[in-house]
């Protein structure tokens, strides 16, 4: 059972949203990734109470600003109590408020979701764990990988086919945002989602899909058919390359070019093609490191 404490809650799974508009424009939005708060280990991460602060304020000087703000799990670190775990959502919610940018979106990590079925993440980032969106032309699809283990689910997967039953498949432009890879990566390690494929299957029909996930703490770019699939940078601590070392275990924090492995990305949608053209933004320089 979750512990309920007495905190202020946010039940729309966004701070704030403007009106959906269905006129096609371009537009940009900003992808976030595993922040991992809670996490403290020194020899990992020598800022890590003061990352996030940093990627929030890189965020807030872009120029334009984004549309939107997506953030593809693991919002927090697997915390040891019920207790830890409200504290700590109550912090990195504190820290994302202060976005400029107030439609912010969430998406589960199994940090955030595994020892209590996504509960208390439901009452800190919305009820919604999976959903879609229309926005200028596009149609973006938010996914949860953390159900029964590592999976969408049965009851995701259908909700996902008939959602993608109104769409037209040859003039849609498809956004896809996962925390965990819906390919098979590097299972070994956990990176993959179990039934992943099935929601391939029903995305390879339509002519424009761009997915954005996370989970794996690197950049990555990957083709599944004519599906270009985006792995984002970490803001908390990078992983190793798939398959590079036995064990996913982070990487060292490096002095001599501190922040180099964490960032984030914006992206430009262009309201013709749907193209997604992205923009990578190291957090080391944002800083000037």
């Amino acid at each position: 059972m979750m512990l309920m404490l007495a905190v202020s809650v946010c039940s729309t799974g966004a701070f704030a949203q403007d009106a959906a508009t269905d006129t096609p424009s371009d537009f940009t939005f900003v992808q976030l990734s595993d922040i991992h708060w809670g996490f403290n280990d020194p020899k990992i991460n020598a800022d890590y109470a003061g990352t996030l602060q940093k990627a929030v304020d890189a965020v807030n000087k872009l120029d334009p600003q984004p549309d939107f703000v997506v953030i593809t799990g693991d919002l927090t670190h697997r915390a040891k109590t019920p207790e830890q775990r409200i504290k700590r959502m109550t912090e990195v919610r504190t820290i994302l408020s202060g976005l400029k940018v107030k439609d912010v979106r969430f998406n589960p990590g199994e940090h955030d979701a595994d020892q209590d079925n996504g509960e208390a993440f439901k009452e800190f980032f919305g009820k919604d764990v999976y959903y879609s969106f229309d926005h200028k032309g596009a149609h973006i699809i938010v996914l949860n990988t953390t159900e029964e283990e590592a999976s969408l689910g049965e009851a995701q997967l259908q909700w996902l086919q008939n959602d993608l039953s109104k769409l037209d498949k040859n003039n849609a432009h498809l956004v896809v945002f996962t925390h965990r890879p819906l390919f098979d990566l590097y299972p070994k390690w956990g990176w993959s989602t179990k039934d992943g494929q099935q929601a391939l299957d029903m995305l390879m029909p339509f002519k424009q899909v761009t997915i954005f996930y996370g989970h794996i703490h690197q950049l990555n770019e990957h083709m599944t058919g004519h599906i270009d699939n985006y792995a984002a940078a970490p803001l908390m601590f990078a992983l190793p390359a798939p398959g590079s070392q036995p064990k996913s275990t982070p990487v060292p924090w490096d002095p001599a070019h501190p922040y180099k492995n964490i960032g984030f990305r914006s992206v430009l949608v262009k309201a013709d093609t749907g193209e997604c053209v992205v923009t990578e933004h190291s957090l080391a320089d944002s800083l000037g490191n």
